[in-house]
């Protein structure tokens, strides 16, 4: 069934006077490495700017000084690792803390390393909460060849990763951008976000294709950005339907996009200040 902009603007979450940052959710990041910490920063801070209440970062002790330099709006929960990227010792760590939340996310800047890819399949097989899974936690789930979701996820694959994911070359996916999301989603029993121009969001039952964005998305990081934005509007919507917080995140970061891209244009915008167009992307959906 395709869905429509008009039904998905009715889910954007509500504010209300009366609230505390735990009525617009908690979220517990899993991201970054010793080389990919900007990952980890982009995909945080754009789950609080798109109105999530709590954002915890849980990532390797190493880069958490630079974290913290960075940013005060996000707490940190250092890790411990094998050269600066998590591995296996982590995961009952991680798990004992998710309980405290109601959203995780998983995979931007972790890094390909082989440690990190055990924690990783590990982790997502025994965790229970609503998550969504990008980056390199798609690729250790590809290494794996079988990993079990948790019961709602969503994954965020850009073509090369769904290529891997599926066992089928890019070109014959980007023939057919929809049918490739929605056999991704019945595999894999998940919202699928099909990233790239005209991005598809498919749940095995529904289907959305997005229009806002431009080639200003097209830059390192705009992922990571867009991982962050999911979580914080699932975690805003207490997970009911992560089918709608997907496809309001990828309609979103690509509005985003185009009011940025009008004061810095499409060559120069970053991926961190695509963060800084969210709140004025939300005034212009709520208007």
């Amino acid at each position: 069934m395709r869905i429509e902009l008009e039904e998905i603007l009715q889910y954007f979450p509500k504010r209300i006077q009366n609230s505390h940052k735990g009525t617009y959710g908690k979220i517990l990041n899993i991201a970054g490495s010793e080389f990919y910490a900007g990952a980890a920063i982009l995909s945080s801070l754009s789950a609080l700017k798109t109105g999530a209440g709590y954002v915890t970062l849980a990532c390797p002790s190493q880069i958490c000084s630079s974290v913290i330099s960075y940013t005060p709006d996000i707490t940190i929960f250092p890790l411990k690792n094998t050269n600066g990227c998590i591995n296996t010792d982590s995961v009952n760590t991680v798990l004992n803390k998710l309980t405290e939340y109601d959203v995780f996310s998983i995979g931007s800047g972790l890094s390909q390393n082989a440690e990190t890819q055990k924690f990783v399949t590990e982790f997502l097989s025994k965790a229970d909460k609503p998550c969504v899974i990008d980056a390199d936690a798609l690729n250790a789930i590809s290494a794996a060849h079988s990993v079990k979701l948790p019961e709602k996820s969503v994954i965020t694959p850009h073509p090369r990763e769904l290529s891997r994911l599926l066992d089928v070359s890019v070109e014959t996916i980007q023939t057919d951008r929809e049918k490739y999301a929605q056999t991704a989603s019945e595999k894999y029993n998940c919202t699928v976000v099909l990233k790239g121009h005209e991005t598809v969001v498919a749940d095995g039952n529904r289907i959305y294709i997005n229009k806002s964005g431009n080639s200003a998305l097209a830059k390192a990081g705009s992922g990571d950005v867009l991982t962050g934005m999911i979580s914080g509007i699932g975690a805003q919507m207490k997970n009911k339907d992560l089918f709608y917080a997907a496809s309001l995140g990828v309609y979103l970061h690509g509005l985003a996009a185009e009011t940025g891209s009008e004061n810095t244009t499409e060559y120069g915008l970053l991926a961190s200040e695509i963060i800084d167009y969210i709140p004025q992307a939300i005034k212009y959906i709520l208007k």
